[in-house]
């Protein structure tokens, strides 16, 4: 499978609808592949902004019917900040056995469009809300325990969470499409930021904003093909998992698409990591096979990892710096490591890449997909 073109809005607060967002990026992604609606034989459609707030459209896919003028099939996949991930594997798996040729693969979402209690409650749904919440387990603080209990096991450092925020602020400060394009952040900023869950402080935390993404994929021959392809999913209890100090679900759906692709984590050149807290991102070193159990901190202390690097990660700024609308950052990778493949980041660029990786969770590790990208 290839990628056609790929289509992205930059990412911020404007108060448009989701599906303006949704129509930005998939009209860029068109114009990309060169192609029109008429092309697309389906389309598969992942948000969640739209089913609160204002807006409430519960029926978004006649809603895209319309926005589009298509009658082609149309599917919503929700997987919660996942979702745009999860629309890519499924997109994939239609391509294989649908007997389809061009899909779209669309996220857009207008998160912050209401009083920050009301967001949170949103973005909550995607947690277990009847033993862990009462007991205020919140996105923040389930991942600062995975991370406590890491450090107990490895003796981690919050100054190696600290060098990831400064790494993928850095990197965003050069991405147009980011929220801080040409907005740097000081190392001391990081350091001082207010404490959210002990040992994570806010700069820790990923940033909540509006924004869409699409790619067309198809079994047309192209510069980018899709080489490898994985997906798991793992218990909605974090305190049910038998190891607590990783997510089981991106070990697997990574061993999946290394076996797909035929490569190993020493052939990636480039990747898209799911930041939403630094701690998730220095546990996904380990997960994805870029370094041993416990060896993560070292990896980003060597400064392999950024800009100029042996394999730069988030080069695009990550959830972290560039944000996070939840469905539309599974796609938003996508958009990254193609354009990185096909030379197209400017001073983002890394140098001679021809092997990218993104990796996209759902919740708290509850559902992840892994995909690997080769330049023809």
């Amino acid at each position: 499978m290839y990628i056609k073109g790929v289509g992205m809005t930059k990412f911020n607060y404007e108060q448009r609808p989701w599906w303006g967002y949704a129509y930005e990026a998939a009209m860029g992604a068109m114009e990309d592949a060169k192609m029109t609606m008429a092309g697309i034989d389906a389309i598969v459609f992942s948000a969640v902004s739209s089913a609160g707030g204002g807006e409430h459209q519960s029926h978004k896919v006649s809603l895209l019917s319309g926005l589009f003028k298509t009658n082609v099939p149309i599917i919503e996949l929700p997987s919660v900040c996942g979702g745009g991930g999860v629309a890519f594997w499924t997109a994939l798996r239609l391509l294989e056995s649908a007997g389809l040729n061009n899909i779209l693969v669309l996220a857009g979402e207008k998160l912050v469009d209401n009083r920050a209690e009301v967001i949170t409650d949103w973005i909550l749904s995607a947690a277990e809300r009847v033993i862990e919440q009462p007991e205020g387990l919140l996105f923040p603080v389930q991942n600062a325990l995975v991370f406590q209990q890491y450090c107990q096991k490895y003796g981690g450092s919050h100054d190696d969470l600290e060098l990831i925020a400064f790494k993928n602020h850095q990197n965003a400060v050069l991405n147009p499409k980011a929220y801080y394009y040409k907005r740097p952040v000081t190392m001391e900023q990081i350091k001082k930021s207010p404490v959210v869950a002990d040992p994570l402080r806010l700069m820790d935390c990923s940033l909540s904003v509006n924004g869409g993404a699409a790619v067309i994929v198809s079994k047309d021959q192209a510069g980018i093909e899709v080489a490898g392809s994985g997906f798991a999913t793992d218990y909605i209890l974090t305190f049910e998992r038998e190891d607590k100090t990783h997510f089981k679900a991106t070990q697997l759906a990574a061993k999946a698409a290394f076996e797909q692709a035929k490569l190993t984590p020493k052939d990636i050149q480039v990747a898209e990591i799911h930041d939403a807290f630094t701690s998730v991102e220095l546990i996904s070193y380990e997960d994805l096979g870029f370094a041993e159990p416990g060896k993560g901190g070292e990896l980003i202390r060597s400064g392999r990892i950024s800009m100029g690097g042996e394999m730069p990660i988030n080069p695009s700024g990550g959830l972290k710096a560039k944000g996070h609308p939840i469905s539309a950052t599974g796609l938003a990778q996508v958009y990254e490591i193609v354009n990185q493949l096909r030379g197209n980041c400017g001073e983002r660029q890394v140098k001679d890449v021809k092997i990218g990786l993104t990796h996209n969770i759902g919740g708290a590790g509850g559902s992840v997909t892994v995909h690997i990208f080769k330049k023809n």
